[in-house]
């Protein structure tokens, strides 16, 4: 079966078992026997790609395929120099130490939908958004990440895994699209 892509709501759960207040991947996609390769938490949006090949989902989400993840984390303030150089060296979270990634700060991206709800918004707390590529994904790391340095994570989008992007197969929250396991090793075109 080909990979299904497909753009996680924000507060929709991650499962097709039935949850008793909020959406699941069930009213969204009707396709018998497939299962995430990955999870995201309820509050992140984006990118999640499901199949019925365990050896896939295996490849995907195990932290050994070391298969890279690029989130777009709007944050609360400004990040300066330092900020960054310690998001991009690893961070001590008392519970593990997250490995190296790549951090850039980004303008508003112009390609992304508008979050229902929308964020909060502060008139006297600017926000930003940085753009995280990393090779592991422990629960809440890139929000546990940022509130480490200062920059409280308002809202997380992951917008790749692999080569495949949200970018260069542009879905709405809710769509979804199939294509085909080589993808995730073939550069876009974009």
């Amino acid at each position: 079966m080909p990979l299904i892509l497909f753009n996680k709501p924000f507060q929709v759960m991650c499962q097709f078992s039935a949850h008793p207040s909020r959406e699941t991947l069930a009213d969204y996609l009707d396709i018998p026997n497939i299962y995430p390769a990955g999870r995201l938490d309820a509050d992140s949006e984006g990118l999640l790609l499901l199949t019925d090949d365990g050896q896939l989902q295996h490849n995907i989400s195990h932290p050994t395929s070391k298969q890279p993840k690029t989130y777009l984390s709007q944050v609360e303030g400004i990040p300066d120099a330092t900020m960054l150089a310690r998001l991009r060296d690893g961070i001590d979270l008392g519970d593990f130490v997250t490995q190296p990634c790549q951090v850039r700060q980004i303008e508003t991206p112009d390609w992304l939908w508008p979050r229902t709800p929308p964020i909060r918004e502060r008139h006297d707390k600017p926000t930003s958004w940085l753009a995280l590529t990393l090779t592991e994904g422990k629960n809440r790391q890139v929000r546990r990440m940022t509130a480490a340095v200062g920059l409280p994570t308002l809202r997380l989008v992951r917008v790749a895994i692999g080569h495949v992007s949200l970018e260069s197969h542009p879905l709405w929250p809710g769509e979804s699209c199939e294509i085909s396991p080589a993808d995730l090793n073939k550069p876009s075109n974009r």
